[in-house]
């Protein structure tokens, strides 16, 4: 009876229409009572009210269905990857063990289901995936290479699915995601059907007029757009078949999403917009005799109709590293149109539309092996970066679009680096050593400095020294992650060396002048000297920056000071104070007046840390990964980046009516002479104002200046405006300014 409600007459029909597609798509690789276990299994976890459905009330067992049948049809695969989409909501359910599966389907099932639920627990709070969690996830996709493009699958199949749901906000979050992250995998894996599709429904979920306007103006010139190819089409296919050539020709739009793009960075209409679509020429060929066809065909074409030799793009001499395999032109048709005509053959065809699945096929692989040179290039490139999910993510991004260069040693051997690598890049490619040592090369028989970007076709022979090393200036020579991360390492590894050499010559001053070493005074010393981490002053030392001899003077005076009885105060004080951080968490909406997106009124925010907002600063909301929302300066260092990436969480935000009492902890800077009278006349001033309390004060002093530090709680800009032009009218302040 269960089973009965839990699919609708609609779900019902569905379910058998595609059962049938699945058991045609499989063909032989399904085992004996392969379908009778799975139908057992999926009863018992309806029957036990185990699985449920999703945020958009998608029936999951008619849903995943849907998405095998993508990922067989669409991208290739067969048992393994069916059988796991199919049970991994029984088994994340606890219906079923992971152990169960790997007796009754094989490991390879269990694997795959492994994976998918490790992805489903990053899903949990909401359809959308947690920044902080984006390395966490494409380090779970790295472990199965199915994993992933199942995942694709799944993300398109959702988008199909949830045109007419009506959680917006759920949608919009889903269609961004897809934008952001899965269509780039699927560029990369070269899926590029799926990967259109999923750009052309994020663009009708997040921006429906302008789908809707481009897609009525297709409609609208499709006739006229039909005409033409068919006359630019004739003349060519007489030629063709004269050469005793076997092949057909087919007219493609672009996509909406592509297209919108074009209109974006040409500044243009839709009717400025003049290659909306391609011409495909497909061969049947056999394999030796391909790119002689293919080229033979450019001839004819370009014989016809005048070519842009700057639009030449030659993927046949040199495939995409996706296996992508095409020649494409842009020539000048009919009325003085540019037209772009593409090139390849049957299999090249199936390649581009279906990616690694036509890869494996054409190579003989049976099943879905195959995968491990690719599966290395992707860890590589998703284990590449030390630093956190978001900027990891966005390396991998930028990594997945970017074009690529050929580059050959002088034996010939041939490498492929990312567009805009330099002769730094190309050093740490073939071999981190190579790439410290570096101190040039030889590009094409001619010298070239580090930071020379290398073109394809170029012949680069790296230069080295045995006494070069890395410097920091080289994380802005390099552009490929696989550089930087090795850069970063011999940088950590050369400083830690120095800080122990530095730590060994300072122990070894202090024995030589019979010293006692007092850690805690040194600490205290390293601090009054303007040093936050003790590495940084190691650094000093081993850079020579800073005079061993001069350090022992100022710890002696110091160790001096404070066995004396007549310390001075005013020094220990000013070091004494603390910023008390958690009052700048508690500022919340209880008093003050802040109205957020809609004139809304009594949200939950915090202060952003990274600017301190205070009332009458013009600001803006962003809403975090926990929900909460953050108040940011619209002046705020990170704001650019933060609407660049992040522009839908974006909220408006303002302040109203008049402050109530709040304090906001306020950092300003205070460069002047270096007397300790200007210090007591700025002390004295920030006393005498009213609602303003001074919380911290840290003075440093250096060639006759002093550079201060002074936290204040400070209602409003007005009270802190007003503040700061009294600070500058003190005799011997040179500058005061808000951090």
């Amino acid at each position: 009876m269960a089973t009965e409600i839990f699919f609708t007459t609609d779900e019902k029909k569905e379910l058998f229409s595609l059962y049938r597609k699945l058991l045609k798509l499989s063909g032989d690789t399904l085992q004996k009572d392969d379908c009778k276990k799975l139908k057992t299994h999926l009863i018992n976890a309806i029957q036990q009210n185990f699985i449920q459905r999703d945020i958009f009330g998608l029936n999951p067992i008619v849903k995943d269905m849907q998405t095998a049948v993508i990922t067989a049809e669409e991208i290739g695969m067969r048992r393994a990857s069916i059988i796991a989409l199919m049970l991994h909501d029984s088994v994340r359910c606890g219906s079923y063990t992971l152990e169960q599966v790997q007796t009754d389907y094989g490991e390879d099932v269990a694997r795959i289901i492994q994976g998918l639920i490790r992805i489903q627990e990053l899903y949990t709070k909401s359809p959308t995936i947690e920044s902080e969690n984006f390395r966490n996830l494409l380090l779970t996709f790295a472990e199965d290479m199915r994993v992933i493009l199942i995942m694709i699958a799944d993300r398109v199949n959702v988008m199909r699915q949830i045109k007419n749901c009506e959680n917006d906000e759920a949608r919009r979050q889903v269609a961004n995601e897809a934008a952001y992250l899965y269509a780039p995998l699927a560029h990369k894996l070269g899926l590029y059907k799926l990967k259109s599709e999923l750009e052309d429904l994020s663009l009708k979920y997040t921006e429906k007029e302008v789908y809707y306007h481009i897609k009525d103006k297709l409609n609208e010139t499709k006739a006229s757009r039909d005409k033409y190819i068919a006359s630019f089409i004739a003349p060519v296919q007489k030629k063709l078949e004269e050469a005793g050539l076997k092949f057909h020709i087919k007219g493609r739009t672009k996509s909406i999403h592509s297209i919108y793009q074009k209109m974006k960075k040409q500044r243009c209409p839709f009717e400025g917009v003049y290659d909306l679509f391609a011409i495909r020429v497909i061969f049947d060929s056999e394999q030796d005799k391909e790119k002689l066809e293919c080229w033979q065909a450019y001839s004819i074409v370009t014989d016809m109709y005048q070519p842009n030799p700057k639009r030449l793009r030659d993927w046949l001499s040199v495939p995409k590293s996706n296996g992508y395999e095409s020649l494409h032109i842009t020539v000048m048709g009919p009325e003085g149109k540019w037209v772009e005509v593409q090139i390849r053959t049957e299999r090249m065809d199936e390649i581009a539309e279906r990616g690694l699945a036509a890869h494996w096929r054409y190579k003989g692989i049976k099943g879905e092996s195959g995968l491990d040179e690719w599966l290395t290039s992707v860890r590589e490139a998703l284990e590449s970066s030390d630093s956190n999910g978001l900027e990891t993510m966005d390396q991998f991004k930028l990594d997945l679009y970017e074009d690529e260069v050929f580059v050959f040693t002088p034996k010939g051997d041939l490498f492929k680096l990312g567009k805009g690598a330099t002769v730094l890049d190309f050093a740490f490619h073939i071999h981190s050593k190579l790439g410290c040592k570096c101190i040039g090369a030889k590009v094409n028989g001619k010298n070239a400095q580090l930071r020379q970007v290398l073109h394809s076709g170029d012949q680069v022979e790296i230069m080295t020294s045995n006494t070069q090393t890395p410097k920091q200036d080289w994380l802005n020579i390099v552009t490929t992650s696989k550089a930087r991360t090795k850069i970063r390492q011999a940088l950590k590894e050369m400083a830690a060396g120095q800080h122990d050499f530095a730590k060994e010559t300072l122990e070894r001053k202090f024995k030589n002048r019979k010293l006692e070493y007092d850690e805690a005074i040194m600490m205290r010393l390293i601090k009054r000297m303007g040093y936050k981490v003790v590495t940084d002053f190691y650094q000093a030392i081993a850079n020579e920056t800073i005079d061993i001899n001069d350090i022992l003077d100022k710890y002696i005076e110091l160790q001096k000071k404070e066995n004396d009885a007549h310390d001075e105060v005013v020094y220990r004080s000013a070091e004494g104070y603390n910023l008390q951080s958690p009052l700048l968490e508690e500022t919340s909406n209880k008093e003050d007046v802040l109205v957020i997106d809609q004139n809304l009124k009594g949200l939950e925010f915090k202060l952003a840390r990274c600017c301190n907002p205070i009332y009458g600063d013009d600001v803006f909301g962003f809403v975090s990964v926990t929900g909460g929302i953050k108040i940011h300066r619209t002046d705020c260092p990170n704001a650019s980046d933060l609407r660049e990436r992040f522009g839908y969480r974006i909220v408006k935000a303002r302040w109203a009516g008049k402050s109530q009492g709040t304090q906001y902890p306020i950092t300003l800077r205070v460069v002047g002479h270096d007397d300790i009278g200007i210090v007591t006349n700025i002390t004295s001033i920030i006393s005498k104002e009213m609602g303003i309390t001074l919380r911290s004060i840290s003075i440093d002093s250096h060639d006759g200046l002093f550079s201060g530090t002074l936290t204040v709680m400070v209602g409003d800009t007005g009270r802190l405006e007003a503040l700061i032009k009294k600070l500058r009218t003190v005799k011997g302040v040179k500058q005061v300014s808000r951090n």
